[in-house]
């Protein structure tokens, strides 16, 4: 079966590798971004990661391919729509982990190749079984986000502080949340033969608790820049990005939040605009 580069492309989803940026956040907010070191570190780290996530977006639209048939979008990716075979998509998944784990092997330490590794077994956990458990699946899209912030420190010697540890996990539970919630809504009665977890989410619930966690974001976010008063400023952006994401949600646009960031232009703003401070009240 002759696959074009273009179908290879689409299937390791590029666009959300922008997730395995969250390895620079440790260097960014420690003030170390532009060391040399970063970008000596940074490429196969960052290069490491994308072939890792790539491989297990792979699997999961292995395991999907039947229900993503099914479904008024998914169905155009190259799995469900035949452009790709399974034997192809399943050798592609294999030689993308060797590649990531021989790039990190080589190149990074034994500890950040030890959550390479932990990243790739929660994405297998995830694909082949956890995604149908309500609760546990938000929670371990979560759990890989805070993998890529350890890595990150591990990769630049830069300690996560506790705050920065629940932020990040409280925001990925929060945007895994909104994402669960504008699929229930779009997909209405038929959401639970898409995604077995929604219809184990009773009405209301994931409302509930896109809210709770947005506001213990918020919390935690603020008393993390109270440790480094000169990043203080930027909590009115936070706040102000994250009842965004909810109005987006709650107006029935799409809860992805790669796709949120990069067509929700007041949202891309906002987070530029918190980059932009951050980075002039570090570096400047």
């Amino acid at each position: 079966m002759i696959v074009s580069f273009q179908a290879f492309l689409r299937i390791c989803r590029p666009l959300q590798w922008l997730k395995n940026l969250m390895l620079f956040f440790p260097p960014f907010l420690s003030g170390t971004i532009f060391t040399p070191e970063v970008a000596v570190k940074g490429i196969p780290a960052f290069s490491a990661f994308c072939l890792a996530s790539s491989a297990g977006y792979i699997l999961n639209d292995i395991m999907d391919s039947e229900q993503d048939r099914l479904h008024p979008t998914k169905r155009f990716r190259p799995l469900p729509s035949g452009v790709v075979s399974p034997a192809v998509a399943t050798a592609l998944a294999g030689f993308l982990v060797l590649a990531g784990i021989g790039v990190a092997a080589i190149t990074q330490s034994p500890r950040f190749l030890l959550f390479l590794l932990l990243y790739l077994l929660v994405t297998a956990i995830y694909s082949l079984k956890v995604k149908d458990i309500p609760l546990l699946d938000v929670f371990c899209v979560a759990t890989g986000f805070i993998i890529r912030l350890e890595a990150g420190g591990e990769a630049f010697a830069v300690p996560i502080s506790s705050w920065l540890f629940l932020s990040v996990f409280l925001l990925a539970l929060f945007l895994s949340i909104g994402k669960r919630l504008t699929e229930k809504h779009n997909l209405g009665d038929g959401a639970g033969l898409h995604r077995k977890s929604l219809a184990g989410y009773p009405d209301g619930f994931l409302e509930g608790a896109m809210y709770l966690t947005g506001g213990a974001v918020l919390v935690t976010y603020s008393m993390y820049t109270l440790s480094r008063s000169h990043l203080f400023y930027t909590v009115p952006l936070c706040c102000f990005g994250l009842l965004r994401y909810i109005l987006r949600v709650k107006s029935g646009q799409s809860g992805d939040p790669t796709e949120s960031l990069l067509k929700d232009i007041p949202l891309l703003l906002v987070s530029l605009a918190w980059a932009a401070i951050i980075g002039w009240r570090l570096y400047f």
